[in-house]
């Protein structure tokens, strides 16, 4: 836990009856980096110790419940906060023992001490087991069912009998729980190193059906003969691939973009996200429409028409309905319309320079992203001819990467003319006929074939004769 947190804490409530609980405690046993947040219970009153401890830290004090006394103090200048709690029941393990695991059920007095450890939580760490600290701690919060999940993934712990049985029975509350802390729980399952674990054992527990029913709804959702698996099995493949590459990008890719990559990937997004567990969120979500779209033709090939675009439209409401940043909603909404556009270009390969345009400008300014997930499903389709069809798309990748980086790195190539310029040397009225025409300049320019302004509107002006 963090020593800064610590020694303020200790500082500012010096002679309160105080504890250090749950994820620090647990952190520091598992050796884990320190942690920034800290959770304090009290025995006295809250308000005032948290009011001390932010001045102390030079920072914000805030209730977080009035129906529970629950305070935050945030220290923006030394990167903590800490939740204070009052003490529930008559004692410190009267308190623990209403918690959601053992692991998160073990405290240390803030001053110093021995840890407290009522259900033997530090036994089912060392035993890799996730055990509940009471058989009705998933009752009284459903949202512990996918806190379960989340857990198992990040620590690489597996829940017992009665909690994966407690977790399956709680996850129909799931539906009464507010979007923004189930968003929290799921982020944190996909941001994960075993996050496909983490999917499996949501849907193995019917979390995902309360949570995410769309994606439930993949399950023997029979491919095309160029897919081994079902749409679901195929998802999370996916998104294990995605993994894969976000970990490792010039294995795929060739090393002379791994690093750009890698800071792509690294770059914050939104939520607390980088661009690269982004990512992950829209190889979850890139097929989430072909149960609607599925066909099966005369001669039984099964195919999935316009997938690309609804699925679009269904992953942005997914993570609207999620509360997810509208950055965050654009961005998987972006790669989901994008996943199918390189494989189709494969037959061209290799691409003249206005093919290539098209894919980049297509793409809408997450070429590389879209790039990457392309690799991810492509990865993840091995059925009929797949050695082959793999080996043309990474090839083809390979070769439009560093383009695709350029592109997102230094914008949009400038345009050789403006829409009034061009309007008013060929005679013609703003409106949808200057905007094909600068989409056709711009295109022609990336090629080579158009270097100025007078250039550019000669070549309109032939178009339009």
């Amino acid at each position: 836990m963090s020593a800064s947190a610590l020694e303020t804490a200790r500082a500012a409530l010096r002679g309160s009856r105080c504890w250090v609980v749950g994820g620090a405690v647990r952190d520091e046993l598992l050796g884990a980096p320190a942690a920034t947040d800290l959770d304090l219970v009290l025995a006295g009153e809250v308000a005032p110790a948290a009011r001390a401890l932010a001045r102390a830290a030079g920072g914000a004090a805030f209730s977080l419940s009035d129906e529970f006394g629950a305070w935050r103090v945030v220290a923006p200048s030394h990167a903590w906060q800490a939740d204070l709690n009052p003490l529930r029941g008559e004692s410190v393990d009267d308190d623990l023992r209403l918690r959601d695991f053992t692991i998160n059920a073990i405290a240390r007095p803030l001053q110093g001490g021995a840890t407290i450890d009522p259900l033997g939580g530090e036994a089912d760490l060392r035993a890799g087991t996730l055990r509940l600290a009471a058989p009705g701690a998933l009752a009284a919060d459903p949202l512990r069912a996918l806190r379960l999940v989340r857990l198992a993934c990040e620590l690489g712990l597996e829940a017992d009998e009665q909690a994966a049985a407690a977790a399956r029975v709680a996850a129909g509350g799931l539906a009464a729980i507010a979007s923004e802390r189930v968003y929290t729980e799921l982020r944190r399952v996909i941001a994960s190193e075993r996050a496909a674990d983490g999917v499996r054992l949501a849907l193995s527990l019917g979390l995902c059906a309360v949570v995410l029913p769309e994606l439930e709804a993949l399950r023997g959702v029979a491919q095309s003969r160029y897919h081994h698996l079902d749409a679901l099995e195929h998802t999370i493949e996916v998104l294990d691939r995605a993994v894969e590459l976000e970990r490792d990008p010039g294995a795929l890719l060739g090393a002379g973009h791994d690093a750009e990559l890698r800071a792509l990937l690294a770059r914050p997004l939104a939520d607390g996200l980088t661009r690269g567990e982004g990512l992950r969120f829209a190889a979850l979500l890139h097929d989430i429409a072909k149960p609607q779209t599925r066909t099966v033709a005369d001669d039984g090939r099964v195919g999935f028409p316009g997938h690309d675009e609804l699925g679009s439209q269904l992953a942005a409401a997914i993570l609207a309905r999620l509360r997810a940043a509208g950055q965050m909603v654009t961005y998987v909404a972006t790669l989901t319309r994008g996943h199918l556009r390189l494989g189709f270009l494969v037959h061209s390969a290799p691409l003249s320079r206005r093919e290539l345009y098209v894919y980049l400008d297509a793409c809408d300014g997450a070429a590389a992203d879209v790039t990457l997930l392309s690799v991810a499903d492509r990865l993840a389709t091995r059925g009929d001819g797949a050695q082959d069809a793999i080996a043309s798309h990474l090839e083809l990748a390979r070769a439009v990467i560093g383009e695709a980086l350029t592109w997102q790195r230094e914008g949009r190539p400038p345009p050789l003319v403006r829409g009034d310029q061009l309007a008013r040397a060929l005679g013609i009225e703003p409106g949808p006929q200057v905007g094909e025409l600068l989409a056709a300049i711009a295109q022609e320019a990336f090629a080579g074939e158009l270097a100025s302004a007078q250039e550019a509107i000669a070549f309109a002006a032939a178009r339009i004769a």
